[in-house]
């Protein structure tokens, strides 16, 4: 090949080595994007962001009115807080068990071995900042963390549903620290049997 015809692939190599976008990098921290269906137990059929995104649908697990969801479980609706069952938080981006909170789901797990018949619900929440599908995973990851340690404690695992709500429920709504970790929590609650 002549000199002028090694020109034009020399350029279009180089537009195509110099000249694509590179898409930015992203890090996965402790809580990676969800691999799977994310949000309920295996005892229910139905997802959180369901749920979550469109409460009335039919088969949801957030439909209100209804007594059931479509696997037989309680609905959400069902459930109540007991003043007796106490939230546990989380440190930023994490779903790991703090001791303090240890000490909380250890009073948690005598309850409700004391109450046998009931049935638990466990809402993993998040506060705002972070995606939707984001903060959804890492409400499930806490939700289970949380389900984890009362099995180990001697909780049924049959008695528990998961949820999470990742940052759509909060309980506080500032816009800083103090109130962001209000909103990272486990909360509980209860369907009497």
């Amino acid at each position: 090949m002549t000199r002028y015809g090694l020109t034009p692939l020399v350029l279009i190599a180089a537009a195509l080595v110099f000249g694509c976008a590179k898409q930015p990098a992203t890090m996965l921290t402790s809580a990676p994007p969800p691999t799977g269906v994310a949000g309920v137990s295996p005892m229910s059929n139905t997802a959180p962001r369901q749920a979550a995104a469109n409460p009335g649908a039919p088969g949801s697990t957030g439909q209100p009115g209804s007594s059931t969801s479509t696997g037989g479980r309680p609905a959400p609706s069902d459930f109540v807080a007991v003043r007796d069952l106490a939230d546990i938080h989380f440190d930023f981006d994490k779903y790991t068990i703090r001791p303090t909170d240890a000490d909380l789901l250890d009073q948690n797990a005598r309850w409700l071995k004391a109450h046998e018949k009931d049935l638990l619900l466990i809402e993993g929440h998040c506060d705002e900042r972070g995606t939707n599908e984001y903060n959804l995973a890492l409400g499930e990851r806490r939700a289970k963390a949380a389900m984890n340690y009362l099995v180990a404690q001697g909780v049924a695992a049959r008695r528990i549903t998961i949820i999470s709500y990742g940052e759509e429920r909060p309980q506080c709504t500032d816009h800083n620290e103090a109130c962001w970790a209000k909103n990272r929590r486990a909360h509980f609650l209860v369907k009497q049997g």
